[in-house]
């Protein structure tokens, strides 16, 4: 007996070793993620001896539950609601919301009150305080104040009432934390009109900023009254101003100098004397020479008269006091491509070798380098030309000028035939990097809308760093928002320095190459006999694959097609409807893109330069140049849109088909 002791503690401290020596394995098995084939996440929700991993597994294998199987979503639930972590109260959200859709209403009340019980500070409870807010009123305005940005918080405010005092509150809610959330717009409308809740100065300039930001300028001023806006109202009502007609215009850029004179040394001031140094014509230039001097002498006003001048001592000193500002990688490039289009080529090679470079990001750096090779070569040296472009292609090799260098170095070209063209790659699960444990768990776990919620709960200003551009714009291609997503990825390549981590350029020219409805392209191509990375890059430069938007002339949907024209694809009258289900738009922008390669004899360039100009306004300008210096004849376009509308569709094209990455 007098060995027992020690028997038990020798006992306890191996058992010990033994669980410490599992943790320790288990942990040098990689994580499951959305990667991971379905037999394998089944076996490790069944065998593994580390219950974290069978919750993880279970959560993974719910998107790949047929649809609308809540039974079976409901058996991998079961008993996973265990613990204190954000998992936890995921699990606890997902059985609720299951229950309800069964309608079994009071097992989906019980979730809900233990979920908020539980978990009272995590994102997720504004789902539960949402659901049971519908009885208990005093719940949604907890769920206002805790969870200001959630989803769940807006769209409780879009169903405010029924009180006008609580209609206002909710519209300022709205134009506060979710301007854009659908059906702010008629509530902020409606709050800015109420006789029997009436609004504060101050309240007023929150809503007519709302309006602003939305475009809507004339309800933004009705909505002011008489009274002053703030200095923030005053720039959203400018840049909704500006995009009116020429009145409206002026009356943008009278707002924007009288901001500039009230308060020079703000940033809103900053902000104003760059928006009115980018308006065209003798007004805006005029009202620059009435700026604070604090304001005369910065890149963007600067910038500007150095255009105008055409002096191009004047242009280099910009771009050497202000290398890094944007005012400045304009100005450079169009002086650059004004001496283009005159051949002067030696002043295109000193504006392009300019030390901007160094400062330019990434998005920007394959249009300095390639025309700076191009400029070398019309000078005579080749040698120096070649090594440019194939500098180019190794750093820089995705987009409109990676292609037009690898057409210049023989190393390859766009591919319109069917039959070889590769097909467009499938969207492949990558980790997030948000920075944040939470979130990354959650994307990794295949539950990207959980992650997006947390994300927009967990910040309260637009995204502004390339690194915050980049997850917020994955996050919301992952729940279907196309449109904002692709344009906050786009704009964070042309934010990324080209110092940048390379593994983050990489991932963003990923994302930047997957395509969105895959299968529904591809058939269309087929059909059509066009190669569906064609009208992938059409589709993307249209609509950032977003198929429920419709553009100020009538375009509708995925590859924006104007309803006489699908009629005359489709051979019968289309309502406008219609052409929002994907596979249709695309079916038959597919048609019509054939019908325009077929009438150019296989150019790509008139075909993408007619689906944006038209047929008859590219026919006038056809010169031999684009067929001697197809890249100049681009250049020339008269039409900016147009011009820009090219480059863009033969670079979605050159990326879908090569899927070049940055070298590291």
């Amino acid at each position: 007996m007098a060995r027992l002791p020690l028997v038990l503690a020798l006992t306890c401290l191996g058992s010990g070793a033994t669980l410490l020596g599992g943790r320790a394995l288990l942990s040098l098995i990689p994580a499951p993620d959305p990667n991971t084939p379905t037999p394998t996440l089944e076996r490790l929700r069944r065998f593994s001896p580390d219950p974290e991993r069978r919750r993880e597994t279970s959560l993974l294998l719910l998107p790949r539950l047929e649809k609308g199987d809540l039974a079976g979503e409901r058996r991998l639930l079961s008993g996973q609601g265990w613990g204190g972590n954000e998992l936890a109260a995921l699990v606890l959200k997902r059985d609720a919301l299951a229950t309800e859709a069964l309608g079994d209403q009071a097992a989906a009340q019980q979730n809900w009150q233990l979920l908020v019980r539980r978990f009272p500070d995590t994102p997720t409870s504004a789902d539960g305080l949402y659901a049971l807010g519908r009885q208990q009123p005093q719940l949604r305005q907890k769920l206002s104040s805790h969870f200001a940005f959630h989803p769940a918080a807006l769209a409780a405010a879009v169903e405010a009432g029924p009180s006008e005092l609580d209609r206002l509150q909710a519209a300022l809610h709205l134009a506060d934390h979710g301007v854009r959330w659908p059906g702010a717009e008629p509530r902020l409308r409606k709050a800015c009109q109420s006789k029997s809740a009436v609004a504060t100065p101050s309240q007023r300039d929150k809503l007519a900023r709302g309006l602003a930001q939305l475009g809507d300028s004339a309800a933004a001023l009705s909505c002011l009254k008489d009274s002053a806006p703030s200095q923030e109202t005053q720039l959203s009502l400018s840049q909704a101003l500006l995009g009116g007609d020429r009145e409206q215009q002026a009356q943008a850029q009278s707002l924007l100098l009288q901001l500039t004179k009230s308060a020079p040394l703000s940033s809103q001031a900053s902000k104003a004397a760059a928006m009115l140094s980018e308006q065209p014509g003798p007004r805006a230039l005029q009202a620059l020479k009435q700026l604070p001097s604090a304001l005369q002498d910065t890149a963007p006003i600067r910038a500007r008269l150095a255009m105008e001048s055409g002096d191009i001592g004047a242009t280099l000193n910009v771009l050497q006091r202000w290398p890094s500002d944007p005012a400045s990688w304009e100005l450079q490039w169009q002086q650059a491509r004004l001496a283009l289009l005159k051949r002067q080529w030696a002043t295109a090679t000193t504006l392009l070798s300019s030390p901007i470079g160094r400062k330019l990001p990434v998005g920007l750096v394959g249009r300095q380098l390639f025309w700076l090779g191009f400029s070398q070569k019309q000078q005579g040296t080749s040698a120096k030309a070649q090594q440019t472009w194939i500098d180019l292609i190794k750093k820089h090799p995705g987009g409109y000028y990676g292609w037009r260098a690898a057409v210049r170095l023989s190393r390859g070209n766009l591919n319109l035939n069917p039959r070889s063209s590769p097909a467009l790659l499938q969207p492949r699960w990558h980790p997030l990097g948000s920075g944040d444990w939470q979130i990354d768990q959650l994307w990794r776990l295949g539950q990207p809308l959980e992650a997006w919620e947390h994300w927009r709960t967990k910040r309260n200003s637009p995204p502004s760093s390339p690194l915050e551009l980049i997850v917020e714009g994955r996050l919301r291609r992952a729940v279907g928002d196309h449109w904002i997503g692709l344009g906050q990825l786009e704009q964070a390549s042309l934010r990324l320095p080209v110092a940048a981590k390379c593994g983050l350029a990489q991932q963003l020219e990923r994302d930047l190459q997957t395509a969105s409805f895959v299968a529904e392209l591809e058939e269309a191509g087929a059909t059509a006999g066009l190669p569906a990375t064609l009208l992938a890059a059409v589709a993307k430069q249209e609509s950032r694959f977003s198929p429920g938007v419709s553009s100020n002339a009538g375009a509708v949907g995925l590859l924006q097609l104007m309803p006489a024209t699908a009629a005359e694809m489709a051979g019968m009258p289309l309502a406008a409807e219609a052409l929002t289900d994907p596979a249709r738009n695309a079916q038959l922008g597919a048609l019509y893109l054939k019908q325009l390669l077929d009438q150019w004899q296989g150019n790509p360039v008139l075909m993408a330069a007619s689906y944006n100009a038209g047929p008859s306004a590219t026919a006038g300008w056809v010169t031999p140049l684009l067929q001697q210096e197809p890249e100049l004849w681009i250049e020339a376009i008269p039409y900016s849109e147009t011009r820009l509308y090219v480059k863009k569709v033969l670079g979605n094209l050159w990326n879908f088909q090569q899927r070049p990455l940055a070298s590291c």
